[in-house]
């Protein structure tokens, strides 16, 4: 087994790491990539483990060499540039990302994707699949999470039962993108609502370029959400831009409505949690990393994907693999 087959042999749902990095270097030292950070008086390298990587994000002040990207892309691992903060850098809900070439992904998974996507109906009710998917996901971590619980964040509030039984009833009445997308936006207003109530965060109000803490935390998780949105599509290979909701009437792609999956569940309720403790920007990262690992967000989203191309499509192989570069290249 090579090198290359080494640095793809953890499958992408089976990773443990993000990386958000800024005002340092990237760079590839010895066979392995590096981060340089500079000290009053001395530089400090800190080791990156490419395999168990899903996605690097380079915000501010950061700088990568030709050596250590290419190393990234054959561990498989996306590339994304934003702002400080993981916010992002230009524009108000858009990323770039950087995604490693293959020809090695599956080809099964696009294929059952677009059986549907030109068709408006079916499209519109893949999109429905993938919301009832994330009021589930949402209902299954609150349910057994004891320290979301101990912070009052629980299914059984009547506040919350009764969002999501009038998010369930409309959704199964719309007809239309346009009436998921803002029926949506009710959910998840009054998710923020509940948060902001639960965590005594007083006069709240969603704005992507406020400074304090709870807006910071949201954008700097949702982010981190959308890497693994971003990493299962590549691994997938299903483009960005066969999008089942966003990128029609605003800016967005598919990276955005699978993201959509986790983060309400998770990094919602942390944003309004470390912000009431005023913790830092390091300590909220390490929480949400923490708690797509503990939820088996990666795997989640994996899942319900595969599960949407695949219903609509019918694989001719006998089991459909995640990522069969590394078999492929085993059988060389």
């Amino acid at each position: 087994m090579d090198n290359l087959t080494n640095l793809k042999a953890i499958l992408h749902s089976k990773r443990a790491n993000i990386y958000y990095l800024e005002k340092c270097r990237v760079m590839q030292k010895d066979g392995r990539v590096l981060y340089l950070t500079e000290a009053a008086n001395e530089n400090q390298y800190w080791n990156i483990p490419i395999a168990n990587t899903t996605c690097l994000l380079l915000g501010t002040g950061t700088s990568i060499t030709q050596a250590a990207m290419r190393m990234i892309a054959s561990a498989g691992v996306l590339v994304g540039f934003c702002g400080g903060g993981g916010t992002p850098l230009l524009m108000a809900n858009e990323i770039e990302w950087l995604t490693p070439q293959s020809e090695y992904r599956p080809t099964e998974y696009m294929q059952g994707w677009m059986s549907f996507w030109f068709d408006e109906v079916r499209r519109f009710q893949a999109a429905k699949e993938l919301q009832q998917a994330r009021i589930t996901y949402l209902l299954q971590v609150w349910s057994k999470d004891k320290a979301l619980k101990a912070e009052g964040f629980v299914v059984e509030d009547i506040l919350i039962q009764n969002a999501l039984q009038q998010y369930g009833d409309k959704m199964q009445l719309a007809t239309s993108t346009n009436q998921l997308l803002l029926i949506e936006a009710e959910l998840t207003k009054q998710l923020y609502k509940y948060a902001a109530q639960t965590t005594k965060h007083q006069r709240f109000t969603r704005q992507h370029d406020a400074v304090d803490l709870a807006n910071t935390f949201l954008n700097h998780g949702n982010y981190l959400a959308y890497g693994l949105g971003a990493t299962t599509l590549w691994v997938l290979g299903i483009p960005h831009g066969f999008a089942l909701m966003h990128g029609k009437t605003r800016r967005g792609a598919l990276v955005f409505d699978v993201a959509d999956l986790v983060k309400d569940a998770l990094v919602l309720p942390l944003a309004f949690i470390c912000a009431k403790e005023n913790a830092t920007e390091q300590e909220f990262r390490q929480q949400c990393l923490q708690a797509f690992a503990d939820h088996k967000a990666l795997d989640y989203l994996f899942n319900q994907v595969k599960s949407v191309a695949l219903s609509h499509h019918q694989c001719s192989d006998d089991e459909a693999t995640e990522a069969p570069s590394s078999e492929i290249d085993n059988r060389k």
